[in-house]
């Protein structure tokens, strides 16, 4: 018999992409001490040589894993640059929307919840979040304050401030919530983003006085409304298109 045909077909072999998706999910289920390069590779239907060939040990693997959840979760700067218009409360709401949205779709939140379970044994990788994720969407969001608050010359001191408190009372609430199994809708969620970026440039005084007796209070009030209204009809409408897709 020929050489050819004594020859067993092997295995078609998955792609590097497919066995970090497949180790991030036994990582994400049993945690770095719990899962072992035995349960990888046969989740992977790879060979154990195969995978120590490519990263020599857990370790490595675990990071190259994260750092391909953090590609996939990263938000590129282009992309919220062109939500931008002359309305700068429009804008931060279309921006805050993007940001939240994206950190509770199941990869952000598969990253979220790795991150702080292995953290604190292991605070390069919560670094390497922040280097790769927050901080450019930072840097974005201070330039954003200092062109449109900052006058002619795009002075404004507090941009930096202003940037972390954009995240922290926009996102972070969402996030965290979410990260300790706290379950909120579509329309909720936009709701809430909605108000936090009202909260953040005006001021929990100025959303709690009086309404506008004034034609244009009352004007801006009537705005306000409609914007309320076309953003939950927009989120229905996401909701129903994601719906359709599963």
């Amino acid at each position: 018999m020929e050489q050819s045909e004594r020859r067993r077909p092997g295995r078609p072999s998955l792609s590097n992409e497919e066995l970090l998706d497949k180790a991030l999910d036994l990582f994400l289920e049993k945690g770095f001490a719990g899962t072992s390069i035995d349960a990888i590779c046969a989740s992977a239907g790879m060979a154990k040589r195969t995978v120590y060939a490519r990263y020599g040990d857990k370790e490595n693997l675990f990071k190259a894993a994260l750092s391909r959840a953090i590609d996939e979760w990263i938000v590129p700067v282009e992309s919220l640059r062109e939500q931008e218009s002359e309305d700068l409360e429009a804008s931060l709401m279309r921006i805050g929307e993007i940001l939240v949205q994206n950190v509770l779709n199941p990869a952000g939140l598969r990253l979220l919840r790795l991150t702080n379970a292995e953290a604190v044994a292991m605070p390069e990788i919560a670094q390497e979040n922040v280097r790769r994720g927050t901080e450019p969407t930072l840097r974005y969001l201070a330039d954003l304050f200092r062109r449109r608050l900052g006058g002619g010359g795009g002075n404004f001191a507090r941009a930096e401030d202003a940037a972390q408190a954009f995240l922290s009372i926009v996102v972070s609430g969402p996030a965290n919530n979410a990260a300790w199994g706290m379950r909120m809708d579509m329309v909720s969620i936009g709701q809430h983003t909605r108000y936090c970026v009202r909260l953040f440039l005006h001021g929990l005084l100025e959303d709690a006085a009086a309404p506008a007796k004034d034609e244009a209070g009352q004007l801006r009030l009537l705005l306000r409304e409609a914007e309320e209204r076309l953003g939950e009809a927009r989120m229905r409408m996401d909701e129903a298109v994601r719906l359709v897709r599963d």
